[in-house]
């Protein structure tokens, strides 16, 4: 049975891919209704925008990060809230500031950090977080902890509220010698600006790689071409796709005629990871007609 292609959907669709109106109905026929397999339809027609797309910004709340004294770890955390207003409340700040000084001394795994011990020594951070909802008077989650380790730890954030907090938070872990910190400090600036989807190539999610093939196969073999020369496009293809993606494969943003490879090469540096929290990245935020609250009031 033919899923129903309703008006939202199209809208859905359009909304993240940036294809027309028409295209993106199509994509939902051909693909009896599934979103996931009609952006991959309109990628593999050259129809849509999604793969610049990392995700959708749409839940407010701050990133924060924090590196030891030594420089060897660093933590970074999201929690969120429900609107942007929280992000500049200074409780809420100092709660970020605190919660993430406690992933430092984690794992990083976020359940470990809600387990933790509250900074007052009143319950855990679950429970400090439930009584800044009660004070502030909105819902709030930490939804992301992560950590890493190395022989230098850099820090970056993009979109400042205040100090060491904001709407991206980057990490980079750098081992080796010379400034790993000021090397550290311009990879995790890139970061920022490229979000990379893994360090090296060894590092994608298969299942991503698995479906940029296809989507190249798809449009390789709409060209019509010999078999050997679709091979050769799909290979060329997956380079660039690589470049795109990866973060020692890409161009450095502060010098294009090298590779961030090769910058960390020349100073000294080998990558040991990296971690990038991007505000709300992913999810998706109920927005509010405004419009047709005030007329369903007037009406009542």
């Amino acid at each position: 049975m033919m899923a129903q292609i309703t008006a939202a959907l199209v809208k859905a669709l359009r909304d993240r891919s940036g294809a027309g109106m028409m295209d993106a109905k199509k994509a939902l026929v051909e693909s009896d209704g599934d979103m996931e397999a009609a952006v991959d339809w309109l990628r593999a027609k050259g129809l849509s925008k999604a793969a610049k797309k990392s995700g959708r910004t749409a839940a407010d709340g701050l990133v924060a990060v924090v590196v030891s004294g030594d420089n060897k770890s660093g933590a970074l955390i999201e929690l969120n809230a429900e609107t942007d207003f929280v992000a500049r409340n200074e409780k809420f700040q100092a709660a970020i500031g605190e919660i993430a000084e406690i992933a430092l001394s984690t794992d990083g795994d976020v359940e470990a950090v809600l387990a933790s011990a509250a900074p007052d020594g009143d319950g855990s951070v679950e429970d400090m977080i439930k009584r800044l909802v009660a004070t502030i008077g909105e819902n709030m989650t930490l939804r992301r902890s992560a950590k890493i380790e190395a022989d230098s730890v850099s820090c970056y954030v993009h979109s400042a509220e205040a100090d060491g907090m904001g709407k991206i938070g980057v990490l980079v872990g750098l081992n080796g010698s010379g400034d790993l910190a000021e090397a550290g400090r311009k990879v995790a600036m890139h970061v920022a600006a490229t979000s990379p989807a893994a360090a090296t190539v060894a590092d994608l999610d298969q299942e991503l790689v698995e479906r940029e093939k296809q989507i190249l196969t798809d449009q390789a073999v709409e060209s019509g071409k010999p078999a050997e020369v679709i091979e050769k496009m799909i290979g060329g293809r997956l380079q660039k796709f690589y470049k795109e993606v990866v973060l020692v494969e890409q161009p450095f943003v502060m010098d294009p005629d090298q590779t961030v490879a090769k910058f960390l090469k020349a100073a000294g540096a080998e990558l040991v990871g990296f971690k990038m929290f991007k505000l709300g990245e992913g999810i998706d935020k109920k927005e509010d007609d405004f419009a047709a609250e005030v007329a369903s009031m007037t009406n009542a």
